[in-house]
């Protein structure tokens, strides 16, 4: 409002002729008059602004220590909390730690287990191998691959064949050694085993490199393998000495297989040469129907001691009969005689009975007077 009337004022004093000075005067009064009002109003105001400033200070420090406590009390809360949850994660990590440790253990433990297993594998396939090239080396060989057949055949005939039944490296009239002689029941001739497989030429088969070489190590094959039953046939096929068939031992099923596969004229030319080729399955069936034979044998051999043991056997019986008939007639009589003394106790008993149930009786009113006074005795009798 003042503000409004001064410029109302500076107005009218510019209309007038001497407002140059008048207003210079003015203005210069009106400058000291604003400054005064307006330190003391800037005084007033910096007072009240001071005021409000210590009233706001006052308020914030109020505030502040407020704050304070709430963060001092949300501060012993959160320690709280995080140091649970700190406690509840060490707890978890600890418990966690020795599972996994136990864990580790077992896994290691069983770890530990089967490198002992691969172990004892590797011993055995390393002993495995040794007896593998141990095994080359004997097939190599012909005299060693030879007792290698014989071997497996004298196994495979000395558990089925008793002692008796079987002799090896016998010598035959001809002058000829077979590997194996079986002796057959009832007086016939032995039959003929041998083990003397020609494995070179088969050996050559599988190690063939193309067709041109397989076919050339199957014809040394099928002419060794021939002229190898021939010998059989020629040596050890003798009339009235030994059977009329001889067995030619293959110790490998495979090959066994293989030669009934692959070469069937060889099988053929076996059996028109009466020579039989087995498989160690083969020779052990048949050693098994052999040892039927014999067993029926010796039963029959035996059969005319065995007929004297079954009639000796009824001699015991009959007489144990007759000895159980009297004994049975003893037995009769002691019967008779026991009943005949319950019969005389029976009769004790009714006796007495009797003698229980006696009754006495007065005299009647026709009984005579000089008989008065005396007792009569009547029996009851129950017959």
């Amino acid at each position: 409002m003042e503000t409004d009337h001064l410029s109302q004022t500076l107005y009218n004093l510019t209309q007038s002729p001497y407002a140059l000075p008048v207003m210079c005067g003015v203005c210069v009064l009106l400058l000291v008059i604003l400054l005064l009002r307006g330190r003391t109003r800037a005084t007033d105001h910096a007072g009240e602004q001071m005021d409000a400033l210590l009233h706001a200070q006052a308020e914030m420090q109020g505030r502040i220590a407020a704050m304070a406590d709430v963060f001092s009390t949300r501060q012993a809360e959160l320690n709280q909390s995080i140091n649970q949850r700190i406690d509840g994660m060490t707890h978890r990590i600890g418990t966690t730690l020795t599972e996994q440790t136990k864990t580790t253990h077992d896994n290691l433990r069983r770890l530990q287990e089967r490198l002992a297993v691969i172990d004892t594998a590797q011993n055995n396939i390393q002993t495995l191998a040794k007896d593998v090239v141990g095994l080359q080396a004997i097939l190599s060989n012909k005299q060693t691959r030879g007792a290698f057949g014989q071997s497996r055949m004298e196994t495979i005939i000395a558990d089925a064949l008793p002692m008796h039944a079987y002799a090896f490296q016998t010598t035959l009239s001809n002058g000829s050694r077979p590997d194996c002689t079986i002796r057959m029941p009832n007086g016939q001739p032995a039959l003929v085993v041998d083990a003397k497989f020609p494995l070179e030429a088969w050996n050559a088969i599988r190690a063939a490199r193309d067709a041109e070489a397989a076919k050339q190590a199957a014809m040394r094959f099928r002419r060794d393998l021939d002229v190898h039953i021939k010998d059989i046939a020629t040596k050890y096929l003798i009339p009235g000495e030994t059977q009329e068939t001889a067995f030619l031992f293959v110790p490998s099923e495979s090959i066994f297989a293989d030669i009934h596969e692959r070469f069937e004229s060889i099988v053929q030319s076996a059996n028109r040469a009466r020579v039989v080729i087995v498989s160690p399955s083969l020779l052990m069936l048949s050693i098994q129907v052999i040892q039927s034979i014999l067993r029926d044998q010796r039963m029959r051999e035996q059969a005319h001691l065995i007929q004297g043991e079954v009639i000796r056997l009824m001699e015991d019986l009959t007489r144990l009969d007759d000895r159980v008939r009297k004994l049975q007639g003893h037995f009769s009589s002691a019967q008779k005689d026991v009943e005949q003394i319950l019969t005389s106790s029976e009769k004790m008993a009714k006796r007495g009975s009797r003698i229980e149930a006696m009754e006495f009786e007065t005299p009647s009113a026709l009984t005579p007077p000089e008989r008065s006074g005396q007792l009569k005795l009547r029996v009851v009798d129950d017959e």
